[in-house]
């Protein structure tokens, strides 16, 4: 599975986010082990408080874990995983906490560690963590048979797809999938040869050249985004130049979102704000069947809870009954009959945790399936959107292009007849 992690701080921030149940399906709070408290909240304010009597900031280590799409990770996987990650690290005997959510279908979990020592009250170091945890990641592809992604088969092969923070922030403010932002910029690439084709290849995807601080060149699109031509298209900065040497006429990026803001007419604000409600509506009925199906799932999970914990109760009262007191208990214990009982009751236990484990697995299994079925539909549908973009996109280039030939050839009427006022014509 996928493993990302970091060292940071922010304890209220970070448990606020895990146990976020607006954009998650299903929040489980699978295990609180080394804490007072038995809540997220309450165990990384502990982490938090001891972390105030040593200089450390970043008192936690936050891993999140991502099997394939199509993979069912039980809870007890999610769990051997984390005590894989803590034997690499040195985190044995450290407190921790993991939460699993499920989302779109899907299932992944986090777990975060106190970094801080409390015998030494000092921060345990993590030096080379990322390269360890590449190590683990693949360990575990290899274990449960998955496929391995690119960048896994050989450490220098990056996935070519690979996006940082900054371009995900920037991809989801226009409501593109980030993926597919770096696709276009890299098809442009590829379908260009020099400074022309390529402001051709960028306008036909709705995306307009322009030069940026320190002559380094970028792109903007219509709703005045910038992206750096070299990140996004995963090209050097000097084979940029090399290829743009005849664009010193390029605009820069003020001139182009003025230019650009010159031309967005209502009509074309109008498409735009079409296309959104258009694909708003699309969507509702989705939404409307995820909260329903949420909602009834929550309720099989907490009926399912409700039933185990009281079958539970019920057969830990019977092993209870089964150790005899007074005088009687008395001769067991001469006899060895009571430990002979505990240790029948401490098998019974173990058996009946498994099963109930293995009930949950099973429900959440279930429900994952329904899930992925209307998440399925979701897929289509957001597949179609993304055409509609596109031939948006299109258009509105389009467009800006007749309306740019139309202002030149207006300039260009207004300069030749006041030339021709003035007499310099021959």
């Amino acid at each position: 599975m996928i493993i990302i992690a970091s060292q940071r701080s922010g304890a209220r921030a970070l448990a606020d986010h895990l146990m976020n149940h607006r954009d998650n399906d299903h929040v489980t709070l699978a295990k609180v082990d080394g804490f007072m408290a038995d809540d997220l909240h309450g165990a990384l304010d502990e982490a938090y408080a001891v972390s105030k009597a040593t200089q450390c900031t970043q008192f936690m280590f936050s891993v999140s874990l991502n099997p394939p799409e199509d993979a069912f990770v039980s809870e007890e996987e999610f769990e051997q995983a984390a005590q894989r990650i803590a034997d690499k690290l040195g985190l044995q005997d450290q407190p921790r906490a993991m939460i699993i959510h499920e989302k779109q279908g899907r299932r992944h979990a986090h777990v975060v560690w106190s970094r801080i020592d409390a015998d030494s009250m000092k921060a345990i170091n993590l030096p080379h963590f990322k390269v360890k945890l590449r190590d683990v990641s693949k360990e575990l592809f290899l274990d449960h048979g998955w496929e391995l992604p690119k960048g896994l088969k050989t450490y220098g092969d990056k996935d070519p797809l690979n996006f940082t923070l900054e371009e995900w922030q920037i991809a989801q403010r226009v409501g593109v999938d980030p993926r597919e932002m770096k696709q276009l910029f890299r098809e442009a690439w590829a379908q260009s040869d020099d400074a022309k084709s390529l402001k051709a290849a960028l306008t036909d995807k709705g995306l307009y050249l322009a030069t940026g601080d320190r002559r380094a060149f970028v792109a903007l699109d219509i709703h005045d985004n910038i992206y750096s031509l070299s990140r996004w298209m995963g090209v050097k900065a000097k084979d940029i130049k090399t290829r743009l040497t005849d664009a010193g006429d390029s605009k820069s990026p003020a001139d182009v979102t003025e230019w650009l803001r010159a031309r967005k007419t209502d009509q074309v604000r109008d498409y735009i704000q079409q296309i959104k409600d258009k694909h708003g509506r699309e969507m509702q009925p989705f939404y409307a069947e995820r909260a329903a199906i949420v909602k009834a799932q929550r309720k099989e999970r907490a009926d399912l809870k409700l039933k185990q914990d009281k079958r539970w109760a019920e057969e830990t009262q019977s092993r209870s009954d089964r150790l005899n007191r007074g005088l009687r208990g008395l001769f067991d214990r001469l006899t060895g009959a009571h430990r002979r009982i505990i240790k029948r009751n401490e098998v019974e236990a173990l058996s009946s945790s498994r099963r109930d484990q293995e009930q949950r697995d099973q429900l959440i299994l279930t429900q994952m399936a329904e899930r992925k079925d209307l998440q399925q539909r979701v897929k289509r549908l957001k597949s179609s959107q993304r055409r509609d973009r596109g031939l948006l996109a299109r258009n509105i280039a389009s467009y800006l292009i007749r309306q740019q030939a139309h202002t030149n050839r207006a300039t260009s009427q207004r300069v030749h007849s006041r030339s021709r006022s003035l007499g310099f014509t021959r």
